[in-house]
């Protein structure tokens, strides 16, 4: 498992994400660095679990197994010589008692002395396995448990770094999703856009609009008057629109003709009415070369809408009321409709879910607008009605932004706005938005400034309707601004069109307080080398966690020399210290707790006056010496076992240090150790059993029985 996380993380590090276009948004870089952040939290939980794992090594299993072999080892060492010494005194006593008296008393004092000389080594003996077995069953009390305790001490630390990483991640993780969210409704609203364009270039013929060619180019035929008549005439035409020049090559030169290529520079271009001449696909341009009109016919329906979208050429009729060219631009009526449409959004329905975003009838939209705009009696209209809801008052309005004849921030300044959104420098963003607003037209800045103001106050609602300012960039980026020629790259250009809409809303108060101190051009912006103003969210570039040293009394008190020592004063056990752990910080102490410490002399001498008040007898002595009474063993238990903390884990019944006497049946109480530093709060631990190394317990307690002849 680890073996698989691992190689993922590498995957998610190597992996590089693809974006269509010039530069990306503040979003779109949260998104390419999102792998990268993923596979350095992988790569650090898998460095912790694989030191976890080592640490169940060196911690426990080592530890263990190096008690077992040094002292269980030389323990049996001890027992080996104890009983040879045993058997080869008792041999040579049985043999010394069956000597006859009658010997000489030369004989017999030599015997004396070997049966004396045996008996001591026997003596030595039994005495070295006695001290032997006394100092494995009083070092096994520590040695074995502090393994176990370190080793849960290295597992709850490792659980307490994936605490902490969970704790790490939920921001980033917040900010992520709002980023994804933004992306995504940036993708929906350029899929729009985009599926439009494509239906409209199935529709059209095919034509070259390459980088650095003309902007369209194709047959056209030119009506020419002569004095017999007229008479149509096929030319190749080619239009740069930039510098509004046409050039037209004739394609059926008549032999001796002097006619060339004719270099036209275009005024003007209107759609032939129908009516007015008997071709097809017709249409007028005006040239300030030529005096008059010259009539062009296209090769369809479609050539010809395409011939005019490049040329910008205009309609001779228009049939519905908010089509009329007066009413296409900003004029009266337009902004008492925007105004009437805030009003009633703002009276009635700025709380609603969705609202701007949630689109009404076309039937009731049509049948708004066109009550609203009737040249009889324009804005006779009452929104407050209950005829018209909040969804056909917000689509309308959005309508008649959309369909004005050139949008709230003009053509002339599109290119400079998206540039702005592209920038990485925020303030810079910020600056130059702020200064195009107020190149804008005076109707269109006091249009927008409408506008804007009232998008902030459905912001200010968002706990209720859902719309933030990133929404709201959504649905009037493409409203209030859209490129003058309908391209890939133009749609490819809305999600920043969405981020000037945005930073409009965010920076209202900034922005209309009062124009920069000179609008004449925007600031310049910093060098492309220059270090990124907006860092991508990251989790990944915390401080380092803090390693603290290994909990316990042997180690906190003491060192490496106490902690290597068994109470007897022979050599280490092999416990080694264990491995640091990712730490970052530790809670404060709980209430009651006293600073780890170990008891002092004085307490200890407390306890054992008190336990010899209470009925414990001083032990007798066996034969050979060595004290044989369970009562003594009982108390020098007792008499180490450091007092229990105050008020933590005394149980009803226990106090002043004192253990209540426990009644038949009873379980024992597993306490902590006295002396450790303050721990995450947790459960109170119980020893778990080593169900996968039984061995080594197991034999430790049947190799550590004393011998039937002792």
């Amino acid at each position: 498992y680890s073996s698989a996380v691992q190689k993922f993380s590498q995957t998610l590090q190597s992996f590089q994400f693809d974006f269509i276009g010039d530069t990306l948004t503040d979003d779109e870089i949260n998104i390419a660095e999102s792998f990268k952040e993923f596979a350095e939290l992988l790569q650090e939980v898998e460095l912790e679990r694989s030191m976890m794992v080592q640490n169940a090594s060196d911690l426990l299993i080592k530890p263990l197994e190096n008690f077992r072999k040094e002292q269980i080892g030389f323990t049996k060492e001890r027992k080996k010589k104890f009983e040879k010494d045993g058997e080869k005194f008792y041999s040579m006593l049985d043999r010394h008692l069956h000597l006859s008296s009658k010997k000489k008393e030369s004989q017999l004092q030599e015997a004396d002395l070997q049966v004396d000389k045996e008996r001591h080594n026997f003596f030595e003996s039994s005495l070295e396995y006695v001290y032997q077995i006394q100092e494995v069953q009083e070092s096994k009390k520590f040695s074995i448990v502090e393994p176990v305790l370190a080793f849960l001490h290295s597992l709850f630390t490792y659980n307490n770094l994936t605490v902490e990483l969970t704790q790490d991640f939920l921001p980033y993780k917040q900010q992520l999703q709002l980023s994804l969210q933004n992306t995504r409704n940036h993708f929906s609203s350029t899929r729009e856009e985009l599926e439009d364009l494509k239906k409209r270039m199935k529709e059209a013929p095919l034509t070259c609009k390459l980088p650095g060619q003309p902007t369209i180019e194709g047959y056209l035929y030119t009506q020419e008057k002569w004095a017999l008549g007229i008479s149509w005439v096929k030319y190749y035409c080619q239009y740069e629109k930039e510098a509004k020049t046409l050039r037209m090559t004739p394609m059926d030169q008549k032999p001796g003709a002097k006619q060339g290529t004719l270099d036209l520079t275009l005024k003007s271009c209107v759609r032939r009415k129908t009516d007015s001449i008997d071709k097809r696909f017709c249409f007028d341009i005006e040239t300030n070369e030529r005096s008059g009109t010259i009539t062009l016919q296209a090769l369809s329906e479609a050539n010809r809408r395409l011939w005019m979208e490049a040329m910008d050429g205009k309609e001779p009729i228009y049939h519905s009321p908010i089509t009329k060219q007066e009413e296409m631009e900003l004029n009266e009526v337009g902004f008492k409709f925007v105004r009437k449409c805030i009003n009633a959004v703002e009276t009635k329905g700025i709380t609603t879910e969705g609202v701007y975003r949630t689109v009404g009838s076309n039937i009731q939209v049509q049948k708004l607008l066109n009550a609203f705009f009737d040249p009889k009696c324009p804005g006779d209209v009452d929104l407050q009605s209950g005829d018209w809801d909040i969804k056909t008052i917000t689509s309308s309005l959005k309508f008649y932004l959309r369909n004005l004849s050139e949008p709230v921030m003009t053509y002339k300044l599109h290119k400079e706005l998206v540039l702005a959104a592209k920038s990485e420098n925020l303030d810079y963003r910020l600056g130059a938005i702020h200064a195009l607003v107020y190149k804008l037209p005076d109707k269109n800045r006091e249009m927008l400034e409408l506008l804007i103001q009232h998008l902030v106050n459905v912001c200010e609602h968002s706990r209720e309707n859902l719309m933030s300012p990133s929404n709201m960039g959504v649905i009037f980026g493409p409203t209030l601004m859209r490129a003058q020629e309908d391209t890939v790259a133009a749609m490819m250009n809305i999600k920043f069109q969405n981020i000037v809409v945005e930073i409009l809303i965010e920076h209202f108060g900034k922005i209309y307080s009062g124009p920069p101190e000179d609008t004449s051009t925007p600031p310049v912006p910093p060098p492309r080398v220059a270090a990124r103003r907006h860092k991508p969210i990251t989790i990944s570039k915390r401080p380092l966690r803090e390693r603290p040293v290994f909990f316990g009394a042997s180690v906190e008190e003491s060192g490496a020399d106490r902690y290597g020592q068994t109470p007897n004063g022979s050599g280490s056990l092999g416990t080694e210290l264990p491995k640091p752990l990712l730490r970052s910080r530790l809670p404060a102490p709980r209430p009651g707790d006293e600073p780890g410490r170990p008891p002092t002399e004085a307490e200890v001498g407390k306890l054992v006056a008190r336990l010899q008040d209470a009925g414990v007898k001083p032990p007798g002595k066996a034969a050979n010496g060595v004290v044989a009474s369970p009562a003594l063993r009982n108390a020098t238990l007792q008499a180490r076992r450091p007092a229990p903390r105050p008020g933590i884990y005394s149980r009803e019944g226990e106090c002043d240090g004192v253990p209540k006497p426990r009644p038949h049946g009873d379980k024992p109480v597993i306490m902590r150790p006295p002396v450790r530093p303050p721990d995450p709060p947790c459960r109170t631990p119980v020893l778990p059993r080593l169900e996968q190394r039984p061995d080594l317990i197991a034999g430790t307690a049947e190799e550590m029985q004393m011998p039937s002849s002792m």
